[in-house]
């Protein structure tokens, strides 16, 4: 939702419930998301995670999987959307469905991982090395990387055996390798900080808006760091996604400090 209300034409590929609110999913619709393969099923209640920030805003998160968890089951490919895109960015999910959808892929896009919450447990050494073998680009926070770079047998996750790796940081704003280039992108300051929900996600809309509007790799993700500065100050992940021109603007100060 953040990169489509950002102007990047994005299309969200998922399994939900019968119980999934019709408000809500109207809100998505309306944001502007392609929708074609968000797809209703009956056996599974709608995934759900429950997110807790503690006073320093460090989150604890309670997920439950739902139809994501067991897509092997529903035996629906959702890759025409994938096949057709620039950048595919596998979310939380069951790994051996993602595997396949890479593989259906077959180099057409872009591939990015990034397992999230899902790391510490049902990513595992022997789904996480395939999928990873199949993917551009890994995306994670410092707490998941503890994970995953035991995963694949490194110390830092930056030595992880893949093209790109974007690494969020919190307050200390973000570390990425593209290629041999190590970058650090610097925290974009907030006016107050009020709730980290959404934060990640808001920053790979960014990134990704950024991108599809022709910026390099190091701005876009000062401009993704921006919008999630956005997204910091009111309660909730969707209450304060900026325009275009005001996270751009909030970004440009701090291009220069990429080091």
């Amino acid at each position: 939702m953040s990169a489509a209300k950002l102007g990047c034409p994005t299309a969200l590929c998922a399994f939900v419930g019968n119980d999934f609110p019709a408000q809500y999913e109207e809100m998505m619709a309306g944001c502007g998301l392609i929708m074609d393969e968000f797809v209703h099923v009956d056996k599974y209640e709608t995934s759900t995670a429950v997110v807790v920030n503690d006073p320093q805003l460090t989150q604890k998160v309670v997920f439950f999987q739902g139809p994501q968890g067991f897509a092997d089951d529903i035996g629906i490919m959702l890759d025409s959307n994938a096949k057709k895109s620039d950048y595919v960015h596998f979310c939380t999910g069951q790994p051996s469905y993602y595997t396949q959808v890479m593989r259906n892929i077959g180099g057409k896009a872009k591939i990015a991982l990034d397992p999230a919450q899902e790391s510490h447990r049902i990513w595992t050494p022997e789904n996480f090395a395939p999928a990873l073998g199949l993917s551009d680009t890994l995306f994670c926070n410092n707490f998941e990387a503890e994970s995953l770079s035991k995963y694949v047998g490194v110390s830092d996750i930056l030595d992880a055996d893949v093209g790109s790796v974007v690494c969020t940081r919190g307050a200390e704003g973000s570390i990425a390798r593209i290629g041999d280039e190590v970058l650090r992108i610097p925290a974009v300051k907030a006016e107050k900080v009020v709730d980290a929900t959404g934060c990640g996600d808001s920053y790979r809309g960014g990134f990704y808006t950024a991108l599809y509007k022709g910026y390099e790799v190091p701005e876009a993700l000062v401009i993704a760091a921006s919008v999630a500065s956005f997204v910091v100050q009111e309660t909730g992940a969707l209450t304060n996604i900026p325009s275009w021109d005001d996270a751009v603007a909030r970004a440009e100060p701090y291009f220069g400090r990429i080091a």
